[in-house]
């Protein structure tokens, strides 16, 4: 039945082509002097009995060695290589994807352009059967049914298998060719491209971006309603072209994809923290912590300042000491404000060896839930603390280069107008949010 089924879908392919340059000749012949009827129709009629299906057939099987069948082709690397492509049903499944992990390789057809007419009458599939796995399979029953002279239906198998038949392997000058050391020698490999895989590939894209389903996916997912299969994306994707305006010059599957090659990222991906609050937190200047490491850069800057001038009362060296020591601050309310989030509401419950004024200044959203807690928080002398805690730390990590630093410059640090503004201002701003 699959055989009988070919036999009519030859007959209506070669009947579809007849029918094109029948139109295409009308269209010509309107234009033409009425004069040349006879002529016109003449030559009408040799178009229609070269449509004849013995006729065509036998020219096709003739054109067939024009063509040549391959999974990988050369012409992607340029569109001038004379370079040998390959014809590869190797099936192996080593866990990588390949050519060779296809079960139902669609081979692909380079060659003279104007014969890959005879490329899509080999290959495309009826109920899943083509005239090209006849041919490999020995069926003769679709031509057959063309011819009662056995010696035409041996042409013609002859003539179509010669698509089949591969050429001497060859390279050429506008190929990619790699050196590949093998002992005191080398080997010259030729990478080639795989327009099979690819067609493959190229098949199931279609499917994920324009299948009959997605649509309605689509709509779905814009109005947040349930769909039971699943919207499939394939973010900072790009395409590659081959061919130009003329892609069958290249081959015919890549006329059939239009020239397109879809291109997946391969860019690795990017690893994000889990966002959640800290556990155990002892201390938000914890020697290791994320304040301290995040302040190395400023601290060191600072400390070479300090190092390298011993006249602190020099104005230049004054305003630098100031400006260092401004940003330390300044990050110090970045990581502060990365803690201090509404979603995260209570966190500190979690941390019991958290400082107690620490806990205040961290968890502000826990009033909403803690009374207790909230009254604690409303008599600001915390803050107090707070800049002591700063001016400590900031002390022990100069200590390591200036021995000298003590209770003076403790004073200094958790008495600058700097920590206190911005202690001031995002209270005030909490407070506002927690109204």
């Amino acid at each position: 039945m699959l055989q009988w089924n070919l036999c009519t879908f030859i007959a209506e392919y070669i009947a579809a082509r007849r029918q094109t340059k029948l139109e295409a000749f009308d269209k010509d012949a309107a234009k033409r002097d009425a004069a040349d009827r006879v002529a016109l129709a003449a030559e009408r009629r040799e178009l229609e009995l070269r449509y004849e299906p013995q006729t065509w057939l036998t020219d096709a099987a003739r054109r067939a060695g024009q063509i040549s069948l391959v999974t990988h082709a050369a012409k992607f690397t340029h569109g001038d290589s004379k370079s040998s492509s390959l014809y590869s049903e190797t099936t192996q499944k080593e866990g990588y994807l390949s050519s060779a992990t296809l079960d139902d390789i669609d081979p692909d057809a380079v060659g003279n352009a104007a014969a890959l007419d005879v490329a899509k009458l080999l290959q495309t599939r009826v109920e899943g059967d083509s005239l090209l796995a006849c041919l490999k399979r020995g069926e003769r029953t679709p031509l057959a049914a063309f011819t009662d002279d056995a010696a035409q239906l041996d042409e013609w198998i002859t003539g179509f298998s010669r698509a089949l038949t591969p050429g001497e392997p060859a390279s050429h000058k506008l190929a990619k060719q790699n050196y590949f050391p093998v002992g005191d020698d080398y080997h010259l490999l030729s990478p080639l491209f795989a327009t099979s895989l690819v067609q493959a590939y190229h098949q199931k894209m279609l499917a994920f971006r324009f299948g009959d389903d997605i649509n309605a996916i689509r709509k779905a997912r814009r109005e947040k309603t349930w769909h039971p299969q699943p919207l499939v994306l394939f973010p900072d994707s790009a395409e590659m072209h081959f061919g130009g305006t003329k892609p069958q010059n290249i081959s015919y599957l890549n006329s059939v994809r239009g020239g397109r090659v879809w291109l997946l990222s391969a860019q690795p991906p990017q690893w994000k923290r889990a966002d959640k609050p800290p556990v155990n937190l002892r201390s938000v200047f914890t020697a290791g912590g994320q304040f301290d490491r995040r302040a190395n850069a400023a601290v060191q800057r600072l400390i070479t300042l300090l190092t390298r001038s011993k006249d602190y009362n020099n104005r230049h060296i004054r305003e630098s000491r100031d400006k260092y020591i401004d940003e330390l601050i300044d990050l110090l309310f970045v990581v502060v404000s990365e803690l201090q989030r509404e979603e995260w509401q209570g966190w500190t419950l979690r941390c019991p060896t958290l400082k107690t004024h620490q806990q205040l200044w961290l968890d502000p959203w826990r009033t909403k839930t803690d009374e207790a807690f909230r009254k604690e928080r409303d008599k600001d002398d915390w803050l107090e603390e707070v800049a002591a805690d700063f001016s400590i730390w900031l002390n022990a990590r100069l200590r390591k280069d200036l021995p000298d630093v003590g209770a003076v410059e403790k004073r200094e640090w958790e008495t600058r107008e700097r920590l206190r503004t911005n202690l001031r201002e995002m209270e005030k701003m909490i407070r506002e949010a927690l109204k």
